[in-house]
């Protein structure tokens, strides 16, 4: 139930920061902001402050920042405040602001996490497993850094068991750094077999990586490269569904992300170690929502973002612009897809719950 707890908060705070993005950004750039809320559904507290309405709804899936003019409307009286009447750099640092707003603290949160764990696991070997074939001056030694597989940059210790598992079995070109030079190991026979480890055979490329202690300048660039680690994960996953590799009944919606954490907490060892890897589990979540919410679909912050480029396009080589309700209603049909999923999700995820 702790961790059930932590969820909700955690993915409540993570609209709060993506809609606080839209909203500050707003309030910077002069736009007149009517209603900024956490939440959907019936309302549970409100407060007016000036010309903006504070809400917090009932259901912990969404919210939104409601600025003057934002389709595009007119009054009868042009408000120079409202999101139609600002020049399109800033439309788009306002659209843009909710997503950077999540990545930040998706960032954040990783770099909290390395520093109160005290360190991190980096891309560096340590050691070999006793049987290792490919020590030595021609193969690897411990210290190497590695760089790339098969071309593929190596961003974090993580990347190193993905890339060298899609790699394949058979020669692989490996890119090293060995006492400040970068050595290119061509067709490399880094393969898995089994070994000896902790008192049992597995199979395993037999290398053992070592920790860096935390340190400022460390922490900041391990903690962009997780987060680049993150994306990259997201955009995998983005051409796996498209290549049906897998299917809509794979998604997940706020219920199935929130049982994820539940049991990412519970089956961890300790209260700490749980509450460490629920944080670690938001952020890449944070990540996701940015990268999510700038594809080109509408409704979204991309989708958002690809009509007002379109229609400034259009401007500029026809002189003519693009009626404001095309765009509301390519949005409100984007915004009613986007309904559909998150039900067939939801639906879908309480039906796993049962199996």
């Amino acid at each position: 139930m702790l961790y059930i707890i932590i969820g909700v908060v955690l993915f409540g705070l993570l609209i709060a920061v993506h809609e606080a993005g839209h909203f500050l950004a707003a309030k910077r750039l002069d736009v007149q902001v009517n209603e900024f809320s956490i939440g959907m559904g019936p309302g549970l507290f409100s407060r007016q402050k000036g010309e903006t309405l504070y809400s917090l709804r009932l259901f912990p899936v969404g919210g939104y920042c409601a600025m003057e003019g934002e389709n595009g409307e007119e009054g009868e009286e042009p408000n120079p405040r409202s999101f139609a009447a600002k020049s399109l750099w800033k439309k788009l640092v306002i659209l843009v602001a909710g997503s950077a707003a999540n990545f930040l603290a998706g960032f954040l949160l990783v770099a909290f996490l390395f520093t109160w764990a005290g360190g991190y696991t980096a891309p560096v070997i340590q050691g070999f497993l006793e049987g290792f074939p490919y020590a030595g001056e021609e193969g690897l030694l411990p210290g190497d850094r590695l760089l790339s597989v098969d071309g593929k940059k190596v961003w974090v210790y993580n990347d190193v068991g993905t890339l060298l598992n899609a790699a394949g079995e058979g020669p692989k070109d490996i890119l090293i750094e060995r006492e400040g030079q970068e050595i290119l190991l061509e067709e490399f026979p880094l393969d898995p077999q089994e070994y000896d480890y902790n008192g049992k055979r597995v199979t395993m490329y037999g290398l053992t990586f070592q920790r860096e202690e935390a340190s400022f300048p460390g922490v900041l660039a391990h903690s962009w490269n997780t987060c680049v680690y993150f994306a990259k994960a997201v955009w995998t996953s983005l051409g796996m569904l498209v290549t049906g590799q897998v299917g809509l009944q794979d998604m997940s919606g706020p219920v199935g992300i929130v049982t994820v954490i539940e049991e990412t907490g519970s089956q961890s060892d300790s209260v700490k170690t749980g509450i460490q890897n629920v944080c670690y589990l938001i952020a890449l979540i944070a990540v996701n929502l940015a990268i999510m919410n700038m594809l080109p679909i509408p409704a979204l912050d991309g989708g958002r973002i690809f009509l007002l480029v379109a229609a400034e396009l259009l401007w500029l080589t026809t002189r003519q612009r693009l009626d404001p309700k095309y765009e509301a209603w390519l949005n409100a049909a984007g915004f009613v897809l986007l309904l559909a999923l998150m039900v067939f999700v939801t639906f879908s995820d309480v039906l796993k719950l049962f199996h």
